[in-house]
C-alpha cells in the first residue's frame, strides 16, 4: 500500500492554497474527493488563464492530480445528504474558505461529529476562524504585505515587492497538510476528531522566524539588504559577475577560509575579516572588495572553481534553466500525466517522499467525473441515485 492509501479526505477546496496542500496527500495515496459547486462551474482554478480552455487549465492540473471530483450542491437538501454520507465514510473534511464560512455551511466538527465522531475538520482560511479579521478574504499578495514580507523584499530604497511565487499560499497548504495528518493520527488513537484552525496569516507570521525573535527580544528592526544579503552572515549574498550573477554563502568559518584561498587576494586574509563578527562589522569595506573580484569573470568560470572547493554557491537561474538542471532531472522532479485535451502534461513532482516506492500520477479529474465512484462507495442504488439527481444534488448539469 502507498503511505496514505487508508485515508479518505473530503475536500471543499478551490484555487491554490487548499489544493496545493492536498495534492501532496493525494500523491502519497490518500483518496481525495473534491467537492465542486456545480452552479458556479466548480473550482475556479479550472478557468485560470492563459493556458485554459473550457473547464481545463494547466493551472488546475498542477494542483489537482491524483484526486477525484464530485459536483455537489451543498445548498440543496439532497446535496447535503450526499455530503453527510461521505463524512460518515471519511477521515477528514478539508477546506480553504473565508474564516466565517465553514460554520455557515456546516462543516465544523461540532456540526459533523454526530455523523462521524472521529472526523477531522481541517479549515485553511485567510485569517483563521477567530480574531478581528476572521471574516475577511485572504490572498497571498495581501498576506505578504500584512506580514511584513513585502517590506523586506527588494533592494534598499526600492518599492516593496512580493516574492516571485505565492509562497504564503504554498506554505499554508503544507501547514494544513501537516495538521490534517496529525489530526487523523490523534483521532485514530483517541476515537475523537477535532477542528484544525489554520490560516495563511498565521503561516506568514510564523515564517518570520528568527528575525521576529530578534525583534521581540532585542529590538532588532529587519530591513532590506543590498544584493539580497543575509542579515548577519557576511558574505552570503548575490554578487554580479561579468555576465550575470552568482550566489556565494559563507555560513561557516571553513567556507570563508576556502573562499579566501580560492580568490587569492591578500587583503582578504587580514584580521578585520577573520571572524563572523569582524566581517559583519567591516562589511562596508569587505563587500566592495568581493564585488570587484567577482565582476572580473563570468558565472560559469566562478562556479568551476568555487564548487570543487566546497564553497556554497550557485547561479541565478531563470525558471527554464532550473527545470532543465541536471539535478532536477536526476531527482525525477518532472512527472507526466495523460490528459484528453492536452495529451501528455509535464509538471513538477511533489517534494514529499516517503519510502522507496515510486510515486504514481494520474491527471486531475474532470468536473463531476467520479460520481460513479462515490455512488458505489456509498452503496447508492440506481433508484436512489436517480432521486438525488432529480432533487438537484449534483446540479442541473448532471440532472
Amino acid at each position: 500500500m502507498r503511505p496514505l492509501e487508508d485515508i479518505r479526505i473530503i475536500a471543499v477546496e478551490q484555487y491554490g492554497a487548499g489544493p496545493f496542500g492536498s495534492v501532496h496527500l493525494a500523491d502519497l495515496g490518500a483518496d481525495v474527493i473534491k467537492i465542486e459547486e456545480p452552479g458556479t462551474g466548480g473550482d475556479v482554478g479550472r478557468y485560470v488563464p492563459p493556458y485554459a480552455e473550457g473547464e481545463d487549465s494547466l493551472f488546475f492540473e498542477t494542483f489537482n492530480r491524483n484526486k477525484r471530483s464530485l459536483s455537489l450542491d451543498l445548498a440543496t437538501p439532497a446535496g447535503r445528504e450526499v455530503f453527510e454520507d461521505l463524512v460518515a465514510h471519511a477521515d477528514a473534511v478539508y477546506s480553504n474558505l473565508r474564516g466565517d464560512v465553514p460554520a455557515k455551511i456546516g462543516i465544523t466538527y461540532d456540526q459533523l461529529q454526530h455523523l462521524n465522531p472521529s472526523i477531522v475538520c481541517c479549515s485553511l482560511t485567510g485569517f483563521g476562524m477567530t480574531g478581528p479579521r476572521a471574516g475577511q478574504p485572504g490572498y497571498d499578495y495581501i498576506l505578504q504585505g500584512l506580514a511584513g514580507w513585502m517590506d523586506l523584499t527588494g533592494e534598499p530604497g526600492g518599492p516593496p515587492a512580493k516574492s516571485g511565487l505565492s509562497i504564503v499560499d504554498y506554505s499554508g497548504g503544507f501547514v494544513a497538510a501537516i495538521a490534517l495528518l496529525a489530526g487523523v493520527h490523534a483521532a485514530r488513537r483517541d476515537g475523537r476528531g477535532m477542528d484544525c484552525d489554520l490560516s495563511l496569516f498565521d503561516t506568514a507570521i510564523g515564517m518570520l522566524t528568527y528575525p521576529a525573535t530578534w525583534h521581540l527580544n532585542a529590538g532588532f528592526a529587519p530591513e532590506r539588504t543590498r544584493y539580497s544579503a543575509h542579515p548577519s552572515l557576511v558574505p552570503f549574498q548575490l554578487f554580479p559577475t561579468a555576465d550575470g550573477w552568482v550566489v556565494v554563502g559563507c555560513a561557516k568559518e571553513k567556507f570563508w577560509q576556502r573562499l579566501v584561498t580560492v580568490l587569492n587576494v591578500e587583503i582578504l586574509s587580514e584580521p578585520r575579516f577573520a571572524t563572523f563578527a569582524a566581517r559583519r562589522e567591516h562589511a562596508a569595506e569587505l563587500l566592495p572588495l568581493l564585488e570587484g573580484v567577482f565582476a572580473t569573470r563570468v558565472t560559469a568560470d566562478w562556479l568551476a572553481v568555487l564548487e570543487p572547493a566546497g564553497i556554497p554557491c550557485g547561479p541565478v537561474n531563470d525558471v527554464p534553466a532550473a527545470l532543465r538542471d541536471p539535478h532536477t532531472l536526476a531527482r525525477d522532479l518532472i512527472v507526466e500525466t495523460e490528459h484528453p485535451r492536452y495529451g501528455t502534461v509535464r509538471q513538477v513532482a511533489s517534494p514529499v517522499r516517503v519510502g522507496d516506492q515510486p510515486p504514481a500520477h494520474r491527471r486531475a479529474p474532470r468536473r463531476g467525473e467520479d460520481l460513479g465512484y462515490v455512488s458505489e462507495l456509498l452503496g447508492y442504488s440506481p433508484q436512489h441515485l436517480a432521486a438525488l439527481r432529480a432533487a438537484g444534488a449534483f446540479g442541473r448539469e448532471d440532472g
